[in-house]
């Protein structure tokens, strides 16, 4: 009886300890889009903006994710910063950091917008979240001397900190009337489709890469 006793305890705790390693496996990948109303899906249906469509695209292809929209129109860089701590909760594991479009737009010397974008990805890497840095391009009507200081900002920080880039986060809609609403400015909801197509491949990358990917 002894023995028996034994051996049940023993299958009780191997179950229970199985049984833990498989909720572990279980647990979805958290991904949080963080930026602005190019994040935030603004003039855009349910389920028609990007975080939806990414998620999306993302289960598609078999993986078990959730992906949270942390996108607030109008954001800009210091916005972000400000609430970054509160908007990436406790156990995600992969951020996509879009920010600096409204920065851009509205002047904000390049310096600054960088040196947010810097504290934010030091902030992230000191909680050991990976990130994927999206990029933004200057509008040229803003002068060379701006464009050529903005655009750089983003190879710059994904070089220091060693992170993923994907250098336009709207590449191969901007400038496209077909794939943006009618203000020139945010993607229809054709538009999103194809920037979900085309940073999927990076997406996945950074996930596999990034701690409890695959």
């Amino acid at each position: 009886m002894s023995f028996k006793r034994r051996f049940a305890a023993g299958l009780v705790v191997f179950l229970a300890i199985c049984g833990g390693i498989s909720s572990a496996r279980a647990a979805p990948f958290k991904i949080v889009g963080f930026g602005d109303s190019l994040m935030a899906g603004y003039g855009l249906g349910p389920g028609e903006g990007f975080t939806d469509k990414l998620q999306a695209a993302l289960r598609a292809k078999g993986h078990d994710v959730i992906v949270a929209n942390a996108g607030v129109s109008g954001d800009t860089s210091s916005g972000g910063l400000a609430r970054l701590d509160w908007s990436v909760p406790e156990g995600t594991q992969l951020v996509i950091l879009e920010l600096g479009a409204n920065d851009m737009l509205r002047g904000v010397a390049p310096d600054i917008t960088k040196r947010n974008l810097d504290e934010m990805l030091g902030k992230l890497k000191e909680r050991k979240i990976a990130v994927l840095l999206a990029g933004m391009r200057a509008a040229p009507n803003l002068g060379a001397d701006y464009q050529s200081a903005f655009d750089a900002i983003f190879a710059d920080l994904a070089g220091k900190y060693d992170v993923p880039l994907y250098p336009f986060f709207l590449d191969g809609v901007a400038g496209q009337p077909g794939l943006q609403l009618e203000d020139g400015l945010h993607p229809s909801a054709r538009g999103v489709d194809l920037m979900v197509e085309r940073i999927l491949p990076t997406v996945e990358k950074t996930m596999a890469a990034a701690p409890g990917g695959s």
